[in-house]
């Protein structure tokens, strides 16, 4: 290299190193780790918090810890208990203690005063419970309520794994099929109906509960029968604590005087614990 070329390289050398260390920066992300220009993909998920409404326990409303019986009569209604200090019927979920089975049920009143425990259980409920008929059980029976809990909410995409709801969540089924009936095939050339206009109300508690089931075709089965009575039933399943159960509804009616008739022709029915609920 003559003399020439080594003043030019001396020259622009400190260039050079420059941009090197300009070029270098412009591969750093947000904390200072050289990246190479490279998306950092390990990036936390930002969330969010959301509320949702679930079932949860509320001893303050209703609680007991008693004997139950069963009388050994079939009875209507589903699955519910009665008890001599309740005043509105109420959701609640019953647990046999001895053998740590519950179920979800209606509780009532117990308006006659008849002797043995305090406790009186459906023939549905002793089922869903396996307490035999005239053989006293230990129940435990507490209100449930809905309640608004805060939850996580993802704002990036979902991942593949799906985890189960740690609680109630509620969702309506389709009254007019049953466990044991196939799904129809729709023709391929075959139009979909229009959906039906949702009806509104500004009554509190605008339907009517007929029942509260543990088994899907006994609710499909009453639905069914206020269906042949000239009434509008659904069928909503629920799940607490990874076990279903099924409420058959009927409403909403639009006014008072429309829902003491429905709650009349229900109770002609043989429905005569039915009652009026906000959904």
């Amino acid at each position: 290299m003559d003399r020439r070329s080594d003043r030019n390289f001396t020259q622009t050398r400190p260039l050079i190193l420059v941009a090197l260390a300009l070029t270098a920066l412009a591969g750093c992300d947000a904390n200072g780790t050289f990246g190479l220009g490279q998306k950092n993909g390990a990036a936390a998920q930002s969330q969010s918090t959301k509320l949702v409404e679930r079932d949860v326990e509320a001893p303050d409303v209703f609680s007991v810890t008693d004997q139950g019986l069963w009388d050994g009569r079939p009875s209507l209604g589903g699955v519910w208990v009665a008890h001599p200090d309740v005043t509105d019927p109420e959701r609640v979920i019953i647990r046999n203690e001895a053998n740590g089975k519950f179920v979800i049920g209606a509780l009532f009143r117990r308006e006659r005063d008849l002797p043995g425990p305090n406790l009186q259980m459906s023939s549905d409920a002793a089922a869903a419970l396996n307490v035999l008929a005239g053989a006293p059980a230990p129940l435990n029976v507490t209100a449930l309520r809905r309640a608004e809990v805060d939850a996580p909410e993802q704002t990036s995409a979902p991942e593949t794994t799906v985890t189960a709801p740690a609680a109630v969540t509620e969702t309506t089924l389709d009254p007019a099929s049953s466990a044991s009936e196939p799904a129809p095939v729709a023709a391929a050339t075959a139009l979909p109906k229009p959906s039906a206009p949702v009806q509104t109300s500004n009554l509190e508690k605008p339907y009517i509960q007929i029942g509260i089931f543990s088994i899907e075709a006994n609710a499909n089965r009453s639905a069914n029968q206020m269906r042949s009575a000239g009434m509008l039933p659904t069928v909503k399943r629920s799940e607490i604590n990874g076990k279903a159960f099924w409420r058959v509804v009927v409403g909403p009616a639009a006014t008072t005087t429309e829902l003491n008739n429905l709650l009349k022709s229900i109770k002609a029915e043989g429905f005569s614990d039915a009652y009026a609920v906000s959904n």
